[in-house]
């Protein structure tokens, strides 16, 4: 028997479970950042609190796509790229459009939040945006590259502690009455103001709606990294195994009907942490659409270009004044520095794991440390590009990034996570785990109904925003 999956931990079980739950707050740091303090921000104060639907319906929708991956992942052992190999068809089809499709996304997405960032430093000290920009990107390479995440793990938390603390306060102070509350989840697109447009946002309400879901929750990468931090966690199946590594066939098929009842605990517990997940990403990216709404709409500011930090600031100097609005400043950069640490060290996780399985003579050639440092090597090219050429639009490229990233492949990912499920996962069973680790009904019914509503949102509106 496999030493790699043999034997299955046990699993805790009622409030245990809660001690255990951990990769949650690793995904909501890595995705509480631009689409929260900007996208949401803006769309709040453009469109007000009528399109709360969407943020709810974006969040519990990836909810189930990332809660799927990972319940894949606690089952076999591996990671969401090496499922997405095992799709029937061409061989490592799946695997060739994420390749192709992540690297422009990632470095697009990762210069936006240097772009981003870079405006926040500037608001802060006498640097130009184009060198606020790159000295976040130079501070972020070099923490993943040397691996000193957990002082800076704790001063980057207490900061986006403090900004989440604050803008839910606010959204509190204005929150709607009960009838616009009722309102907001009625599934209507409201229009754009005229003195928004007179200001220069587009009349088409989709180009604030679909990036805005697009990064809510994260997208397409963060549910692919969400599978890492659970393996990173040890849950079920991925207990001593590295990343990087396909599932052990052998081991699988060996597994006794007591291991097979171990792993179904601990999908419970990826449950729970995925729901924890869950509920912050709704709260937080709420509250900031809100504070949005209640703030700026009334003062018709659209946050946009170089003043996009300082408009956003008034959220807070609006109850704190001076002080407040210091805060914000500074507690958004450090949302936006620890969002970009964060998809540092995913991204290259990703890539790697797409080139191993693509190009098989890049992993026999370069170690896995060499290959995730190179990859830095060209993000840190790509955002030194990005930042000066687009460090005046922090806005576009955040939108940009969150529609390449969040939806442009979030369907064939619901897809895959059905096939992966439901007819790739019984195969690499034993037949007794088969039995017990057989998916529910309810995470086909979710994963479709993603597939569904991305696909339209890809299909049918996201060629019109472009």
């Amino acid at each position: 028997m496999s030493k790699n999956i043999e034997p299955i931990k046990l699993p805790p079980k009622g409030l245990a479970i809660l001690a255990v739950v951990g990769p949650a707050f690793v995904w909501c740091a890595e995705y509480i950042g631009s689409g929260e303090v900007i996208l949401a921000t803006r769309t709040g104060a453009i469109l007000g609190t009528g399109v709360m639907w969407a943020i709810v319906a974006g969040i519990v929708l990836k909810y189930w796509i990332g809660m799927s991956g990972a319940r894949y992942t606690v089952c076999t052992g591996e990671g969401m790229i090496d499922m997405f190999s095992r799709m029937p068809g061409p061989k490592n089809w799946t695997v060739w459009i994420v390749l192709i499709a992540q690297f422009a996304s990632a470095a697009i997405s990762i210069g936006s939040l240097a772009a981003a960032a870079g405006v926040f430093v500037n608001s802060l000290v006498p640097i130009s945006r184009y060198f606020g920009g790159w000295l976040v990107t130079i501070f972020a390479v070099a923490v993943v590259w040397a691996g000193v995440f957990d002082l800076l793990k704790m001063v980057m938390s207490f900061f986006v502690i403090i900004i989440v603390l604050g803008v839910v306060a606010v959204a509190f102070s204005v929150f709607p009455n009960l009838s616009a509350l009722v309102q907001s989840f009625s599934m209507q697109v409201p229009g754009v103001p005229e003195w928004a447009l007179a200001s220069g946002v587009t009349a088409n309400p989709w180009r604030e709606i679909l990036p805005l879901i697009g990064w809510s929750a994260g997208g397409f990468a963060s549910q692919v990294w969400y599978t890492y931090w659970v393996m990173g966690a040890g849950y079920g199946a991925t207990a001593g195994r590295n990343y990087g590594q396909p599932a052990d066939l052998t081991a699988l098929q060996s597994l006794t009907r007591t291991s097979a009842e171990n792993i179904k605990g601990w999908c419970r517990v990826v449950y729970a942490d995925a729901t924890v997940a869950m509920l912050i990403g709704n709260v937080v990216t709420v509250s900031f659409l809100i504070a949005g709404a209640g703030i700026l709409r009334p003062n018709q500011l659209a946050p946009e270009g170089e003043a996009v930090a300082l408009t956003l600031s008034k959220i807070f100097s609006s109850r704190w004044g001076e002080l407040g609005g210091f805060l914000f400043l500074l507690s958004g950069a450090a949302a936006l520095i620890s969002t970009q640490i964060g998809q540092l060290a995913g991204w290259p996780r990703l890539l790697a794991d797409a080139f191993r399985i693509c190009i098989p003579a890049f992993q026999k050639k370069f170690a896995w440390k060499t290959q995730y440092r190179l990859f830095l090597l060209f993000f840190l090219c790509t955002n030194m590009i990005l930042v000066y050429s687009f460090g005046l639009k922090p806005v576009f490229m955040v939108k940009l990034g969150a529609l390449l990233d969040g939806l442009l492949l979030t369907p064939l990912q619901a897809l895959c996570l059905i096939i992966g499920l439901y007819v790739v996962m019984p195969k690499l069973l034993s037949p007794e785990a088969r039995e017990i680790l057989r998916p529910h009904w309810i995470f086909a019914v979710g994963l479709f109904i993603a597939f569904i509503v991305f696909g339209y949102f890809c299909m049918v509106q996201m060629p019109f925003v472009f």
